[in-house]
């Protein structure tokens, strides 16, 4: 499952990705590993709200994981 994190631009997604793929690795089921990867993303931007950071996140592991695609994703500019 363990992509290529480098094209990822954005250090608070490139973090996401990463832990993600790590917990999985580890044995975490998904639902274990998306929660800790909300909390990774709200520890970068405490000022999103819970539902923003889900959604965010869950896009991103969808496109990165999921597809597997290399393209800009929705996010901040950091």
């Amino acid at each position: 499952m363990t992509i290529d994190t480098r094209y990822i631009g954005r250090k608070c997604e490139r973090a996401v990705i990463t832990a993600y793929q790590e917990l999985k690795d580890m044995g975490q089921d998904d639902m274990q590993a998306f929660t800790a990867c909300t909390t990774l993303y709200r520890i970068y931007h405490p000022e999103s709200s819970l539902p923003e950071a889900r959604l965010l996140v869950s896009e991103w592991i969808d496109h990165h994981l999921v597809k597997r695609s290399h393209g800009h994703t929705r996010g901040c500019n950091c």
